[in-house]
Formats: C-alpha cells, structure tokens, sequence
C-alpha cells in the first residue's frame, strides 16, 4: 500500500507508549510528535497536522479520567477517529439513482490517471448491473479519444467521441443526449487534464459542466503529487461544483498523504481509489477501513465484501467445515475461490496483523496457490476425497506427474494437515449448538473456541472481540449461512471493522 511506511510508523509510535510503565502527559507529548512527524514526511498539510494535534489533546484530559479507566486505549481510540477525519469531511457520497440516467463528470490534472479512472468507474457500475456509457470530451490531448475506445472496447462499454469534432462542450452535449436516449444509467464524461493556471481551459471546464449538468463531478488526485494536491484542489473546488474525489496510483511507493489530505480542501468524500493499472483495479474507498489496514489492523468487513463478490453461496462447504470435515478437494476449491479475489497481498491486507507477510507480497502468493492447485490436479479422488493415503513413492509420482518438486507436494500436506487439525476439533460444532439453544459454554469449551483463533489474531481481538466472537456463535443456530460465516469474521476483527480490534468497553 502506498502509506505503509506512514502506518509503520505510527504503529510503532503507539506500541511504545502501549509499553509505557507510566502514561503521563509527556507519554502523549511524545507519541504526538512521533505521529506528527510521521504525516509530515508523508507530505500531510503541516495545518492539519497541528488542528489533529490540538483535537487529540482536547480530548485526553488525564488529569480528569476516572480511576480504573484504560488510559492506553482511550488515547488510541482518540488517535484513530482523529487520523480517520483526515481523510474524511464527514460529507455523504454521492449515490446513482437506478433505473435513470445519472451524469458523471470527470476533472482533474493531466497525467492524473483520469481516462483511465473513467473506465474503471464505468467498469465497477457495470459489474454490479448497471448500465454504462463513456463520452470522450477531452479534445485537447492528443490521443485521449483512441485511449479511452481502446479502454472502452476492452471493458465492452458503449463509447461516444468524435476525432474531427474540436469543442469539447458540443462533443460532451452530444454524447449525453445520445445515451440518455439509449436508457443509460450511468453516462461518465471524460474531461481535458488542465492545471489551476490554465485559465481558458478552466473556463472552458466550466462551459462543459453548464451543458451536460452533471449529477455528480469526480475530482481525480494522483497520490504522488504531494502537498500540491491541497492547492490544486482549492482551484478545482472553487471553478466546478465536485462533489466525490478519486485518488489514483494507491499502489506505488510516494509518499501520498498529501492527497489524502486534500479532501479537507475539497469538503468531498474520497469514494474510489486506484490500485493498479488493470481496468478491476478500482476499490471502494472507506475511510475506517482505509486507516485501520494502513496501521495493519486489517479491514474484516471489505474482505467478506470481497469474498461475496467471487464466492457462491453453498451451504454444504459451509456445513461440511463446521461439522469437522475438511478434505484436500475442499482446500483446493478454497484456493481456486481465494484466485478469483485477484492478487494475494490485496486480498492479506484486509487480515489483521497479516498484511506485512513477505511470502506473500507482488505476486508470490498467486503463484504459491496456482502451485498447489497442479499438485492437486495429479491426485485422484479416492486422495482428494481422503479416501486412500498418500506415501512417500506416491508423492514421487504426483510431483512428476504435476512438473512441482517433491518438497512442494511434501509443503502442500503439511498445509493440510495443519487445516485439518483446525476443522476437524468438534468443539465448534458442539459450542454453536448448545449456545443455540440458550446454553452457556463451559470452561472446557471456552478453550476449545480460544485454540481455533489464531494466536496472532486472538491477541488482537482482546476480551472484547472474542466476546463478539461468542455472540455469533450463539447466532448462528448449528449449521449457519454465508451471512452467519460473515458476522463471526467481522467479530473476529474486532469491533466489525471499526475501531482499533481489541479496544471493546472498558
């Protein structure tokens, strides 16, 4: 992620005062400084970073807090609703109406992955059932009109643009006249980049919003453009009416805060932002979830979302796990379904304490997977039903038979055998049902539930998140749904996405 240095660094920041032996005012004094310095060098406004210092301040009163309270996660719940309103005006995005058309224009700097944001846009609507429509009205860069057919063409979304036709207003008014006539749902027009000192085509920019009346205009933000964004912003702001920001390039390595920052110029929702150059590579944009992952705490809610967006509902798996049976054939079906999230390390980030893992960053983990998969396209079903053993001259055969080394056929079954153990403990199964039918869960049981969750997240969850994690067990009555899988997941990241995991009533 583009401000992984900047959550690593406020991470760090918050561990040692949670290791402090004594939280005093200049425990705070010094955390704020270690943060500040942090959003300084990732090129965050140096105003908003002084108003977040005084707000945090304002609300810590150590000298008023009543005796017993938790002061370490009170400072870090304070912390993290104030670095959440950095990157949030507190405004509702816009939302398409369905069923009529809804006009979207598109601003912003030239080079600022404009184009290829409108396609991606256009791409997301038409994926959950809308229907789309692209207008090229940039006649000012030479080969705007070929980029955004190609994109087009590509994605299979109707196109209108004219390489003879010079006024972008006329093109513009054209083209939304044709869809609307057509029933489009969303018709998104692509605009000329131009800069705050390109006055003519700011009047311009005008001129096009006057005649195609846009519902909604998007301001896209390269996020490698630092504490410019803020200015730029202004500019955009105070000519055209925008009303939702998109920040682009969210997978390199800039230093990005001063992006983030500027929707406090723009008083807009941040509603997308891109991660990577393919037309999918488009994220809904939530700014909790957005603060919590960048400080490795995950975001539990947007991996199911995404996990829904690719996975069929089938009660059976379901039933299957929570009985305690797992077999090779399910971890392949799970490793094919986990393929289509696309990029692995995308995918980790949503886990808590786990979007740093090295073995699976770029495109490492995909390939681990596709790996897997071969080996298990060699076994036959009584050994992927777990009907007949595999011995050692067999896993020979297989790693000849799947072109992998024998010591991945030998790496695969210890993956499994170490899933299996986790499916196969009854314990789960048997706390659901009585927990069903209004019973409390004994000692034994209460450890049994504990040793599923993995260390690394149990620590995380506290006292608090494992409670939540009981109530949705006692929810989910026996056999349960994806519905009823997806509540125990957002328990098990703490506070269902919102908040630091772990940081439950005092």
């Amino acid at each position: 992620m583009v401000l992984s240095e900047l959550g690593n660094k406020i991470s760090s920041a918050l561990a040692v005062m949670n290791n402090t032996t004594i939280v005093n005012e200049e425990t705070i004094n010094q955390l704020l400084k270690e943060i500040g310095n942090a959003l300084s060098l990732a090129d965050v406004q140096m105003s908003l970073i002084i108003q977040m210092r005084k707000n945090i301040m304002a609300k810590i009163k150590l000298d008023q807090l009543a005796a017993g309270l938790n002061k370490r996660k009170l400072i870090k719940r304070v912390v993290y609703e104030e670095l959440i309103k950095l990157v949030d005006p507190g405004v509702p995005a816009w939302k398409p109406t369905k069923g009529k058309p809804n006009v979207i224009m598109f601003v912003g700097l030239q080079g600022a992955g404009k184009t290829t944001s409108v396609t991606k846009l256009a791409y997301f609507y038409k994926r959950k059932g809308w229907s789309t429509a692209l207008i090229c009205a940039d006649t000012f860069r030479a080969g705007a009109f070929i980029q955004l057919q190609q994109n087009a063409t590509k994605a299979k979304i109707p196109f209108y643009g004219s390489e003879d036709e010079k006024d972008p207003v006329a093109v513009a008014k054209k083209g939304v006249d044709i869809f609307k006539k057509e029933g489009a749902e969303i018709i998104i027009v692509d605009t000329s980049g131009r800069h705050k000192q390109d006055a003519e085509l700011f009047a311009e920019m005008k001129q096009v919003e006057q005649a195609v009346k846009p519902d909604n205009v998007i301001f896209v933000m390269d996020s490698s453009i630092g504490q410019a964004a803020y200015d730029q912003a202004t500019a955009f702001k105070s000519s055209v009416g925008v009303g939702s920001v998109i920040i682009t390039k969210m997978d390199g390595h800039s230093k990005g805060g001063g992006a983030l920052s500027a929707v406090a110029a723009t008083k807009c929702p941040i509603i997308f932002i891109g991660t990577g150059e393919h037309i999918p590579d488009l994220d809904l944009f939530n700014a909790e979830g957005f603060i919590s992952k960048l400080l490795g705490m995950g975001d539990m809610p947007a991996m199911m979302q995404m996990i829904k967006d690719v996975v069929p509902e089938d009660p059976k798996a379901i039933d299957d796990i929570v009985n305690g049976k797992f077999t090779l054939r399910n971890m392949k079906q799970h490793f094919q379904q986990i393929l289509k999230l696309g990029p692995i390390d995308k995918f980790v980030q949503n886990l808590p304490g786990l979007s740093n893992l090295p073995q699976l960053s770029g495109n490492e983990g995909n390939l681990k997977l596709k790996a897997y998969i071969n080996i298990m396209d060699s076994l036959s079903d009584k050994e992927l039903d777990g009907k007949k053993p595999i011995t050692r001259p067999r896993m020979l055969v297989i790693a000849q038979g799947s072109g992998r080394h024998p010591r991945e056929v030998i790496e695969l079954l210890e993956q499994f055998k170490m899933f299996e153990k986790t499916f196969k403990q009854k314990g789960i199964q048997n706390i659901a049902n009585n927990m069903a039918k209004g019973g409390a869960p004994n000692a034994r049981n209460m450890q049994q539930l504990q040793n599923m969750v993995p260390p690394q997240l149990m620590k995380q969850m506290g006292s608090g998140g494992f409670q939540s994690l009981l109530s949705s067990f006692k929810n989910m009555k026996g056999g349960g749904g994806m519905g009823d899988i997806s509540k125990m997941m957002e328990s098990m990241g703490g506070l269902g996405g919102k908040g630091f995991p772990g940081m439950g009533p005092d």
